[in-house]
């Protein structure tokens, strides 16, 4: 069943707003943060991530966001370029601002950390004169990051997005993507994520990112409950995501279809979440079963998580089906089984 109707008639498959970073990931990792000596650069950000993803998975992809006005800034604008990213509507401060930086700490293959430097940042300089209605309305969808929302300016400027998106029926996908820094309150974090979320059509977060959603709302706290209330305001797909436990996707039909992770030999902790949202969304968009995003979101992180990088390792749909087929074939057809 088609849960939400993208309009083929547009150009673009999907415009993200949200945090360019840049991740800076241990070379000589198993050690912490303070023994490591040499790190490998990346271009980061979840929202960034995701957008490479969809990329190379063969989708049209614009972005809104601020980068610095420097060689960082440079970098990661020619990095998109590179992956066929629309830049067009990537600006550059004028005020100084710089890109985030995150260090991170892979100390096996269950315990990392992330240390991200985000003060005076470039991303939460968005502006919402930089916010056009003619580039939401050529996408079929539009991705806001919860991130974006710390902030003003950059507050105001999705909260536009958001509305112009309603003006023109684009689906709005939200990615809670939460990080601490640069929020003041939880009661803050709640206000705002779930402004988004009542407006959204698709809703991807962890139980921990839920909770923090509903911290101002009367809900029961579990993942049903969650997903009845996000349904009632109008969202179409609720996934609800439990690391390695799984994943669930409630639909706004009553049915729920969960998945558990590939197994893998993984290096480190993070930057599955990214790599599962760009295949998840890529067949969604490409008019697949849930189930059949499940498997793709899932297969694409345990890529991830099993590689060093996040933006520079998310794998092409070839990639992703012959490691599944692999994968089926050594441990059977109940891997990642979706119920």
């Amino acid at each position: 069943m088609k849960y939400v109707n993208f309009d083929s008639k547009r150009p673009m498959d999907l415009v993200l707003l949200g945090r360019i970073a840049i991740d800076f990931n241990p070379v000589d990792y198993f050690k912490t943060l303070t023994e490591s000596t040499t790190f490998r650069k990346y271009l980061g950000g979840s929202p960034a991530n995701i957008a490479v993803g969809m990329a190379r998975l063969g989708k049209r992809i614009g972005f809104f966001a601020r980068v610095s006005d420097d060689r960082f800034g440079d970098f990661v604008v020619e990095y998109f370029e590179n992956e066929g990213i629309d830049v067009s509507r990537i600006k550059r401060c004028t005020n100084g601002e710089k890109l985030g930086l995150t260090f991170t700490e892979i100390l096996n293959e269950s315990e990392s950390s992330i240390l991200m430097y985000r003060n005076d940042i470039a991303d939460l300089q968005l502006d919402v004169s930089d916010i056009d209605e003619a580039y939401i309305r050529n996408s079929k969808a539009l991705l806001l990051s919860g991130t974006a929302l710390a902030e003003s300016p950059s507050r105001e400027a999705a909260l536009r997005a958001l509305f112009l998106a309603k003006k023109t029926n684009t689906p709005v996908i939200f990615d809670i993507d939460f990080r601490e820094y640069n929020w003041r309150s939880k009661d803050e974090i709640s206000i705002y994520y779930s402004i988004v979320a009542r407006q959204s059509d698709i809703i991807l977060g962890s139980r921990e990112e839920y909770d923090l959603t509903e911290r101002l709302i009367e809900t029961d706290g579990s993942d049903a409950g969650t997903a009845s209330y996000w349904h009632s305001q109008g969202a179409k797909i609720v996934v609800i995501k439990h690391g390695k436990q799984g994943s669930t996707a409630y639909t706004n039909d009553g049915e729920k279809y969960s998945i558990k992770p590939f197994p893998v030999k993984a290096l480190k902790s993070f930057g599955g979440g990214d790599g599962y949202a760009a295949a998840f969304l890529y067949g969604l968009l490409e008019g697949l079963d849930v189930p059949d995003c499940l498997e793709l979101g899932s297969a694409s992180a345990s890529l991830l998580v099993a590689s060093h990088a996040c933006s520079e390792d998310m794998p092409t749909l070839d990639v992703i089906k012959d490691f599944i087929a692999k994968s089926k074939q050594e441990y059977g057809n109940m891997v990642a089984k979706t119920e």
